[in-house]
């Protein structure tokens, strides 16, 4: 783990540290998924139900990592290498929700959230956790993925039944796959009767109910990864995602590649930094978000914040200055209060 994901990491647990009164149990519990780590914590659930609670997480968790993670996860290459034929097959079950989602959520983006662009990301080296620094795609190589364009409308779902109208779609949910896990994480813990709890992983952060009858105090990772930029108290129902520039991505001649890529131009998105998206529901929604309207940019992301329903966005671009709704500015509890601030509405959207 990058030393300043664990400062951040560290940020969290201290701030949950006085987050009750002594009579009120905290359960804290620990475990590696997705390459980094997972930091659980219950709140007012007596310890025995809530040591149940978290090792039913933690074997979900190890699911999914197994599953949906990196290059090569069996499902995902098993489904993947069925997908070219376009015949029909069936689906694993525990995919069904998420590939229907994140169908729904590509439409909502205006396709900017795309998971079947897997062929892109193995072009440019980016299908794995710790990138090679080699050099970047001939723009022939891009521009011929470009010309056939899988999307995730290229798929139908019927029932449990999957197919591709397009060879050329390869699914890579890598940029979702820990929110899913944490999402259905907060249904477990749900059906256990646990009512207030936080899931962090490696920044990006699930909670349900309240520390103890007061928020949730969620630090808001700086661009660079280093530090924190703000705090965000939050309680009842919240997921905060970030998509970044220093998340998955190699450095190659100076320039760095990351893994936000624009289906557009087949290439990394430009103009943002890092794109943080509180949501007041599930995080599926929030992470599809943050890569949506990080690859929108400074000047569009109105309009996708709009489509997606989305009212809590800072995005962070390449002059460090501050792009925020006006629910993000009043929420948020700035530490950098110098830093340049640009207030705009989501769009109204009729989507």
């Amino acid at each position: 783990m990058r030393a300043d994901a664990r400062a951040t990491i560290l940020f969290l647990v201290a701030l949950i540290a006085g987050c009750g009164s002594g009579d009120v149990p905290v359960y804290t519990t620990q475990f590696p998924a997705f390459g980094t780590r997972v930091d659980l914590s219950i709140v007012g659930t007596q310890r025995e139900r809530a040591a149940n609670a978290a090792a039913k997480v933690k074997r979900d968790f190890a699911f999914f990592d197994q599953t949906l993670h990196g290059h090569g996860a069996e499902y995902m290459r098993h489904l993947n290498a069925q997908l070219p034929s376009g015949e029909p097959f069936a689906a694993p079950p525990s995919l069904i929700r998420l590939l229907a989602r994140s169908q729904t959520l590509f439409s909502a983006s205006d396709g900017l959230f795309n998971p079947a662009m897997g062929r892109f990301f193995q072009l440019w080296g980016l299908d794995r956790a710790n990138p090679a620094s080699n050099p970047p795609p001939d723009q022939a190589a891009i521009d011929a993925l470009l010309d056939v364009q899988p999307t995730m409308a290229d798929l139908e779902l019927d029932g449990l039944e999957l197919r591709s109208n397009n060879p050329a779609v390869q699914l890579d949910f890598d940029m979702v796959a820990t929110a899913h896990a944490m999402d259905l994480a907060v249904n477990a813990l749900r059906a256990q009767a646990v009512h207030s709890a936080m899931i962090n992983v490696g920044g990006d952060v699930r909670a349900i109910g309240s520390r103890s009858g007061r928020a949730w105090r969620i630090p808001v990772p700086r661009a660079s990864g280093s530090g924190v930029i703000g705090i965000l108290d939050v309680s009842g129902d919240a997921s905060l995602f970030t998509a970044s520039a220093q998340q998955r991505n190699f450095r190659y001649r100076g320039e760095v590649y990351h893994a936000v890529l624009d289906p557009r131009t087949g290439r990394p998105a430009c103009g943002v930094l890092s794109a943080t998206v509180l949501h007041e529901g599930d995080g599926l929604t929030a992470a599809a978000a943050a890569h949506a309207l990080m690859i929108a940019g400074p000047d569009d992301w109105p309009r996708i914040a709009g489509r997606m329903g989305i009212r809590y966005v800072l995005l962070i671009d390449e002059g460090g200055r501050l792009h925020m709704t006006p629910a993000m500015a009043e929420l948020l509890e700035l530490l950098d209060t110098d830093a340049e601030q640009v207030i705009r509405s989501p769009l109204e959207s009729s989507f």
